[in-house]
């Protein structure tokens, strides 16, 4: 590149260099003359490096603006608007500023012989049409502007992520209809309001259900509507359902005397497929969520050395809850004779365990060992939780244990593995 040497002109210092052949498309001049606005050689030398990167900027920015793509042009747009100073609005809100500032904006998307220069007018004046994304493309657009949200998730993961959406998107399509984004009024969400109260009170879903509907779109809509500059004009205040009836589902924990005596008397699981009989006898004494057990890689499941142990961790089968979930859990009693049965993980249920709590519940049921309807399959968690408590375990391991979170700052390790193994050991069915 050529030295960016500064010239005085009259009182004031500039740059003048050729327009790179890069830019040609977008640039008919030959030479550029740039003022630094100083009449100080010091600070000219200084200031000219980064007028001159503006200027690259400024022509990127344009580049960008020649493609088709409805996106890149209104990047594009933003990006020109903010090398010259201003903010982007569009047309509409520009027209709306004072006179003068509308003068000075339309004075700047021509050159010196009068030529509008059409990349100056997008972004001074706001002409590139609002992105558009309807109802019915939101559930893909949205794993494309936050995909981040689901990095790391198994095939069968995105799958259960997404059907709740594809729910909630074919729901709103039913009752009002497949609009833009941007169309979308307070009014038509007191609609679906309204459709998703009549499928509650006809028995089809509970108030939950309908409003997990109403989140999930508000959330994917939103997101997309930040990437993509989508002006949302609606509010969800008061759209979701109110149920003064409704009480939390809660998981009951099986009686310790009730898992030795019904599900881990001699012969009680047999009809249960191998996968998912050990699944459950490895849930009794560590309480990982089914998911979590069936996921295990062989490499994750240590039998070997003072503490036999498995792994709950990210792998190429699952991602986890949260943060909270990734930890160790030491192997005792019904537990550990699983692991030594199954080391090599459970290869039904692995990178698919969709249909494994159904499948066992069905079991369950059918060979009364429920202890009662209310009961299921993860039942079992809780019931290893209030064996730790009953057994005295402090919170902070019985929270790591658990993969939950603990309300206050952690501090140390929280007990290293032989330590907690010992706590266990006793408390082993």
């Amino acid at each position: 590149m050529k030295k960016l040497t500064p010239i005085l002109r009259g009182d004031t210092y500039y740059i003048r260099m050729r327009v790179p052949k890069r830019y040609a498309s977008i640039d008919s001049r030959t030479f550029v003359k740039l003022s630094l606005a100083t009449d100080s050689m010091e600070v000219a030398r200084r200031k000219a490096p980064e007028v001159w990167a503006q200027m690259i900027e400024a022509w990127e920015a344009k580049l960008d603006g020649q493609v088709e793509d409805g996106d890149a042009r209104m990047r594009a747009a933003r990006n020109l608007a903010k090398r010259r100073g201003y903010r982007y609005l569009d047309a509409a809100d520009v027209a709306r500023l004072p006179v003068a500032e509308i003068v000075a904006r339309a004075k700047s998307v021509v050159d010196k012989r009068g030529r509008l220069d059409m990349k100056e007018a997008d972004a001074a004046l706001g002409l590139v049409p609002v992105p558009t994304v309807t109802v019915s493309e939101a559930v893909d657009e949205f794993y494309n502007v936050a995909g981040d949200r689901v990095l790391g998730k198994s095939p069968d993961q995105l799958r259960r992520h997404r059907a709740p959406r594809l729910k909630a998107t074919k729901n709103w399509i039913a009752a009002v209809g497949d609009k833009n984004l941007a169309d979308v009024t307070t009014d038509d969400w007191f609609r679906f309001r309204a459709a998703l109260l009549a499928d509650v009170a006809a028995g089809k879903y509970l108030s939950a259900s309908a409003n997990k509907d109403i989140t999930y779109l508000n959330a994917m809509w939103t997101a997309i509507a930040q990437v993509k500059q989508i002006p949302l004009t609606y509010s969800v205040k008061g759209v979701p359902l109110k149920d003064s009836k409704a009480k939390k589902r809660t998981r009951l924990p099986f009686a310790d005397d009730w898992i030795r005596e019904k599900i881990l008397a001699p012969g009680a699981l047999d009809g249960l497929n191998a996968d998912a009989r050990y699944i459950l006898l490895g849930m009794v004494n560590t309480g990982y969520r089914p998911s979590e057990g069936a996921g295990l890689l062989p490499e994750e499941i240590k039998l070997e050395g003072k503490v036999p142990h498995i792994l709950i961790q990210p792998n190429r089968n699952r991602a986890l809850k949260n943060e909270h979930s990734e930890r160790y859990i030491p192997l005792t009693g019904i537990s550990l004779d699983a692991f030594k049965a199954m080391k090599n993980g459970f290869p039904r249920y692995a990178a698919n365990s969709a249909g494994l709590s159904a499948v066992v519940n069905k079991f369950l049921t059918e060979n009364k060992l429920l202890e009662t309807p209310a009961h299921s399959l993860y039942g079992l968690r809780h019931s290893f939780e209030d064996r730790m408590l009953m057994g005295g375990v402090d919170e902070r391991i019985r929270r790591d244990l658990m993969g939950h979170g603990l309300k206050r700052e952690k501090y140390g390790k929280g007990g290293d593995m032989e330590f907690v193994h010992g706590l266990m050991l006793p408390l082993a069915l």
